[in-house]
């Protein structure tokens, strides 16, 4: 599920991206992405995947969060809105714009989880209308797809791919070329020699300077060790942590 928090305070960006990493199942982490404004967010929304759930503050600069919901409500397939303010007196009107819940600063857990569990209610039946794509279909030997929301990365090493996932490593044969064109929105060149999800990109660093990836890796949830980054594909992750909100 692609959550958009929308705020113009930069600490309650933070809250609620840790209160949300919580409520997330293990191994299914959702894609968080960030706006400090209405303008913002309406340049990431047209982006893939659609979003589909979003947490909007009322009292922001520019157009406030109230009229923002108006415009979303406008939109062919509107987001779920959970407003998330300071501020109660519009609790009326946050039904007027069909939101699924409404929530008062500072936020709780159990309440946010609530709220999520509306929204995901709300939004079962467009969800659930499209297959999950899946890395490789089911093969001889191996008895289940790998679905493509569990891989958090894939290596290109003699010949063979190496599939990180949230539950273990497989070997499959193919080429990285052909996923990086099958799944672009999935999956993120960052070298030569590897392509990473997205979704699992916990932050860019730069390493102990050993020569490797060009002095950058990436931290991903679920592994151990960073992955280099390329100079060459730098700017394109450096873009990509920027449409995930980090």
């Amino acid at each position: 599920m692609h959550i958009l928090i929308i705020d113009d305070e930069p600490l309650a960006r933070s809250r609620l991206r840790h209160l949300l990493g919580a409520c997330a199942a293990p191994g299914r982490p959702w894609l968080l992405s960030e706006a400090a404004n209405a303008s913002q967010a309406m340049q990431l929304l047209p982006g893939q995947p659609p979003v589909q759930v979003v947490l909007l503050d009322i009292q922001m600069p520019g157009a406030n969060g109230m009229s923002l919901a108006f415009t979303l409500q406008q939109l062919p397939v509107p987001p779920a809105i959970i407003f998330v303010t300071a501020h109660s007196q519009y609790a009326a009107q946050a039904f007027d714009v069909q939101a699924c819940d409404y929530l008062t600063k500072p936020v709780r857990l159990e309440r946010l989880q609530q709220a999520l569990a509306k929204a995901q209610k709300m939004l079962a039946p467009v969800v659930d209308a499209t297959p999950a794509p899946v890395l490789a279909e089911a093969a001889p030997g191996r008895s289940l797809p790998i679905p493509l929301a569990q891989v958090v990365c894939v290596k290109a090493e003699l010949k063979m791919l190496t599939v990180h996932t949230v539950t273990g490593c497989h070997v499959l044969e193919g080429s990285l070329l052909d996923l990086e064109q099958r799944h672009p929105q999935q999956l993120l060149r960052v070298h030569r020699s590897m392509l990473v999800n997205p979704v699992f990109i916990r932050g860019l660093e730069r390493h102990g300077g050993d020569g490797t990836g060009d002095g950058w890796c990436l931290r991903l949830q679920g592994l151990a060790q960073p992955v280099p980054v390329s100079r060459r594909q730098l700017p394109t992750v450096r873009n990509a942590l920027g449409a995930v909100g980090n």
